[in-house]
């Protein structure tokens, strides 16, 4: 073989997920807060061999993972676990990893350290977790996190769309950097239109998901427009005339989004229930308490919303 028959490798979508987002932790994490790190481990040696149920992070690391299965010679997606776990209570993460079919393999247990320094080391595009603290280091590190929120849908949300991943993004603090919220926050809405409306065709820097969103559109090109597997939507309280400086920056970017929704302040729970999300990232609480009735979210505590 010459050096012109050898395959060019392709950069992974890599995702580290906190064991309390894959899987539901609940009970044992109850033992944890009110009997102490002691009785919790000797719970879950005890209790190793008994798989635990779906987090709300389940159903995403699912179908994340079964993107692999259309090209099983050339994956696109790994997911690596991170946990606070030691290793001899991590035995029953992996046995339940095994019960339910997840490929994977790598994984850091801590030991109730924080997780955030391996991110970097396992080479993450996003890092999901139950505990803030490690997102916000994650976040301040530069990476796409967001705090896992318990959610009042059930884990199963996505059936309707059971072969194709969708992934639902707020705009600001989040997909682009936060300025223009900042002038939202400090003069008002009507500040906040005429800076868009003067800034129209100046691409919006980017914000902590700009990377993770450019990953998925890089799988997304291997595959036509109209069967992709995996399916994004922009989901922002922003109306016209603030329309136009978003979709102008995505174009900048040449970065694709399939769906794109300018509510003017509308609530977002309906829409994300309409759309059929797997996830959804938002940098404001309120807007988090409404997604989560509908669909696992994501809570990105950066930019001035959340100083």
């Amino acid at each position: 073989m010459n050096i012109q028959d050898k395959a060019i490798p392709v950069e992974k979508l890599v995702v580290a997920v906190s064991s309390r987002a894959l899987f539901n932790l609940d009970e044992s994490h109850v033992i944890f807060e009110k009997q102490g790190v002691d009785a919790y481990c000797r719970y879950q040696v005890e209790h190793e061999d008994v798989p635990l149920n779906p987090g709300v992070a389940f159903n995403l690391v699912k179908k994340l993972l079964a993107l692999n299965e259309r090209d099983p010679e050339n994956p696109r997606v790994e997911v690596i676990l991170l946990s606070r776990n030691s290793a001899d209570t991590g035995l029953r993460i992996f046995n339940s990893i095994q019960h339910h079919g997840l490929n994977i393999g790598r994984a850091a247990f801590t030991r109730g350290e924080s997780t955030h320094a391996y991110i970097s080391a396992f080479g993450a595009h996003l890092f999901l977790s139950a505990e803030s603290d490690d997102v916000r280091k994650a976040l301040e590190a530069g990476f796409a996190a967001a705090t896992i929120l318990p959610s009042a849908s059930t884990p199963s949300t996505g059936r309707a769309n059971p072969l194709q991943l969708r992934i639902a993004f707020d705009g600001d603090s989040v997909l682009f950097s936060d300025e223009s919220e900042r002038i939202y926050k400090e003069s008002g809405l009507n500040a906040f239109q005429d800076n868009e409306s003067a800034t129209a065709r100046e691409p919006l820097p980017g914000g902590p998901f700009k990377n993770f969103l450019a990953m998925l559109h890089r799988i997304q090109l291997e595959y036509p427009a109209n069967s992709s597997p995996i399916r994004t939507a922009l989901i922002t309280a922003r109306g016209a005339p603030a329309h136009e400086r978003v979709i102008r920056t995505l174009r900048a970017w040449n970065i694709r989004i399939d769906e794109a929704l300018f509510l003017g302040g509308k609530d977002k729970g309906e829409f994300l229930k309409a759309f059929g999300a797997d996830i959804f990232f938002d940098d404001q609480q309120k807007h988090c308490e409404s997604a989560r009735q509908h669909v696992a979210t994501g809570h990105v505590p950066h930019g001035v919303a959340n100083e």
